[in-house]
């Protein structure tokens, strides 16, 4: 059966774990081509052939998106492989290290910053010349909840969601009227090795954290996957520069 994904080339990076790989898989069944990206290489690669296996094009590459030359190679390498760009789904980050403002660290501060908010700037800014020269393209950032409300302890990753967010903005107003579409996605509690890394102290948080939704539990990667192919298809064709929320209902409280 053809889906309206069928031979769309699509990016996605921190595509090894979570998230990420719940939506390459999305796509792959939707016949996407893919180029998938991470820094943890033996997971990704091993999605990759997973993906291959299925029968479906899909090539994996080492990338660090704090690093727009290894941005800029991943783009590069994604057109020579399949001749254009469509849609990319810019899903990396990390939530570093948790504590109050005042605590913080100037390491963590860059680190953060570098690979959530940077690297989503050098993400698009790579992406969109490529989509440019087809006067059409669609793009996903991964934000999260934490970019339209504060949560105590992450304070620096806050602000890294919140600029995400003013960037997708930005790009959708600027690139609008050239047929590029860019929204965000704002999960809340995911079922993810992120939320395991957040609980790993206090396992009885994974249950506090599930009663914070109203809904009763945290998300499946699946579930927010869901929202970056709706997002990315030709039903949200009137949508650009909005932050959905996948939240349980947590931001309604």
């Amino acid at each position: 059966m053809e889906t309206e994904f069928k031979d769309k080339v699509v990016i996605i990076t921190g595509a090894s774990f979570g998230i990420g790989k719940a939506t390459a898989l999305a796509f792959a069944k939707e016949g996407a081509k893919l180029l998938i990206a991470d820094v943890q290489d033996k997971e990704g690669e091993h999605l990759a052939e997973q993906i291959r296996k299925q029968g479906n094009e899909c090539i994996y590459v080492h990338c660090d998106i704090s690093k727009p030359a290894e941005v800029q190679k991943m783009v590069s390498e994604t057109v020579n492989r399949f001749g254009r760009l469509d849609i990319a789904y810019n899903n990396a980050g990390i939530e570093g290290e948790m504590g109050f403002t005042a605590d913080g660290s100037e390491e963590n501060f860059d680190r953060v910053i570098g690979i959530n908010l940077k690297g989503v700037w050098a993400c698009m800014k790579h992406e969109i010349p490529e989509m440019l020269k087809n006067n059409k393209g669609v793009i996903v950032n991964c934000s999260s909840i934490a970019g339209v409300i504060g949560s105590q302890g992450l304070p620096i990753y806050v602000a890294s969601k919140h600029g995400v967010n003013g960037l997708t903005k930005n790009a959708a107003l600027e690139y609008a009227g050239q047929g590029i579409r860019v929204n965000s996605v704002c999960p809340a509690g995911v079922q993810t090795s992120m939320l395991d890394r957040i609980v790993q102290t206090n396992p009885s948080l994974k249950d506090q954290m599930s009663a914070m939704h109203p809904i009763g539990r945290v998300a499946q990667p699946e579930e927010i996957a869901d929202a970056v192919l709706y997002l990315c298809s030709d039903r949200a064709s009137f949508i650009t520069g909005h932050e959905l929320l996948v939240d349980g209902g947590f931001t309604i409280q």
